[in-house]
This record gives structure tokens, C-alpha cells and sequence, in this order.
């Protein structure tokens, strides 16, 4: 007989008045694995400090990273009418809807006016939540009408992209929006304003195929995949197998796609330098 017993004791519970850890004060880098306090990624603008890694960003916090200050906001209120009546798995209705609701907005970018390093600047900031940051009629119209208030103004414009490409779901009239951004800017060029293009991951599609591509100065974040079909459609069509970092920020510096490769927590005085460079005030 075991001189021993073996008792059952229920586990002990933590009591109701534990201290628990709010959630979202960490997240986790998803290239190198180290925990980063929320605070300390804000303040390094969304960058992880130990591997650089490049955490996607919303289209306010990519203007407050750019504008000294407070911005003015154009055209906030333009909202796509749904025009074809587009009905797939989804009503494309719904997920307008669902796009406001995620983030805010009435559609997929935000345009302000206001400084940059002391310089007034128009800037339009793509807003991957609101459907991928997806190019509608509404997008195209902004875009357009940012190119043109910095025109009518002499300002220098700086669109930040951040997208799937043309939106689906508005059919031919998204892809008029990449003819009709691109005529504004062919304006812009003639009246000798500098525009640059902040391609971000990802930018894809007519974006890439259109405005994004047309900066006097493009310049990408690191990694960014950028391209106009994705890598698997692309592997696809060729039967072949692409080379290693096909479409990325890397990639098109190398093949003289792109003019530079640049730390997010570098873009802002990047900016500021070239526009000095490139732009005198009338």
C-alpha cells in the first residue's frame, strides 16, 4: 500500500480584482518576431526599430507623418452613387458600407492642404482599409481635383499610394479615372510643378499602371511590392518561375523603375529636399 495519497485541489483562480494587461499596448513584428510597444512604433512611424520592418500605415497617420501641423482637408465629402448597381457575392453597396464603417472615411483617400517642412503642399494619402485602397470614380476625382488646386496654386502635390488597383466593381469608369489623373498631371508637368509619387506596399494595378508610375520623383518604401498583375498571375501566364524579390522595391530600383528606395522615418526630409531642389516659389 502507497504511503502516499494524492489529494485533488481545485487550480487556483486569480481573483476578480487582478490587474490585467490592457489589450493593444504590444504587437509583434511580423519579420523579425520582436514585441514592440505600441507608443514606441508611433513614435518610430509605424517602422520596427530593431529590423525595419514597415508596417502599413492609414491615410491620417501618413498625412500627420508628412504635414508639419494641422492640414485642411478637400472634398471629404464625395461618396461613390454605386453607378453599374454591381451585385457579385456581395452588393457593392455593402461594402461601401463596410469601408466607411472600418475607417471612417467616405471613400479610399484623403487629400489636404497645408505644410511640409515649412512648404505648402497638396497631399493625397490612399487608404488601403476602405477595399483595398481601390481606385473609383470618387478616388480619381480627388486625385484629379488635388493635381489641379496644386496647378491653379503652384504647389507642389505628393500622392501617396497605397492600393489593389482599379475598383471591380465600377468597371470602365475606374478605368477612366488612370486617363483622367494622368491628363491632370500632364498639366501639371507643362506648368512646371513638381509632383513626386510615395509608393507604398502595396501599389498595384492601374494605380501602378497610371499616376503612381509618373512623379518627377517616384520614390518607394523598402519591400514595397509594386507592380501591375501579381506575381502568382504572372507565374501563371509564363509558366515560369520569377526571380527572387520579383516586384518589389529592390527589384525596380535595380531595373531603373523606380528613383529611390527610402526609410519611411527618412521620407518626410527626403521630400523636403527634393522639392527644394525642384521647385521655386512664383
Amino acid at each position: 500500500m502507497p504511503w502516499f495519497k494524492k489529494t485533488k485541489s481545485p487550480i487556483a483562480q486569480a481573483p476578480a480584482t487582478a490587474v490585467r494587461v490592457p489589450e493593444g499596448l504590444w504587437i509583434k513584428c511580423p519579420s523579425c518576431t520582436q514585441v514592440i510597444y505600441n507608443k514606441d512604433l508611433q513614435v518610430s512611424v509605424q517602422v520596427c526599430p530593431k529590423c525595419a520592418h514597415h508596417f502599413r500605415m492609414t491615410a491620417v497617420e501618413r498625412l500627420r507623418s508628412l504635414f508639419d501641423g494641422p492640414w485642411d482637408e478637400h472634398d471629404a465629402g464625395l461618396s461613390s452613387t454605386d453607378p453599374l448597381a454591381f451585385t457579385d457575392t456581395k452588393p457593392y453597396r455593402d461594402r461601401l458600407r463596410a469601408g466607411q464603417a472600418a475607417t471612417g472615411l467616405l471613400d479610399a483617400v484623403i487629400v489636404g492642404t497645408g505644410t511640409l517642412d515649412g512648404m505648402p503642399v497638396v497631399i493625397a494619402a490612399m487608404e488601403y482599409g476602405f477595399i483595398g485602397g481601390s481606385m473609383g470614380v470618387v478616388v480619381g476625382e480627388k486625385i484629379t481635383r488635388a493635381i489641379e488646386r496644386g496647378l491653379a496654386a503652384r504647389t507642389p502635390v505628393i500622392v501617396v499610394s497605397c492600393s489593389g488597383g482599379a475598383r471591380m466593381m465600377e468597371g470602365a469608369l475606374s478605368l477612366m479615372q488612370m486617363a483622367k489623373v494622368s491628363a491632370a498631371l500632364a498639366r501639371l508637368d507643362r506648368a512646371g510643378v513638381p509632383y513626386v509619387s510615395v509608393l507604398t506596399d502595396p501599389t498595384t494595378g492601374g494605380v501602378t499602371a497610371s499616376f503612381a508610375m509618373l512623379g518627377d520623383l517616384n520614390i518607394a518604401e523598402p519591400k514595397a511590392l509594386i507592380g501591375f498583375a501579381g506575381p502568382r498571375v504572372i507565374e501563371q501566364t509564363i509558366r515560369q518561375k520569377l526571380p527572387e524579390g520579383f516586384q518589389r522595391s529592390e527589384f525596380l530600383l535595380a531595373h531603373g523603375m523606380i528613383d529611390i528606395i527610402i526609410d519611411r522615418r527618412e521620407l518626410k526630409a527626403t521630400i523636403a529636399r527634393a522639392l527644394r531642389f525642384m521647385h521655386a516659389p512664383a
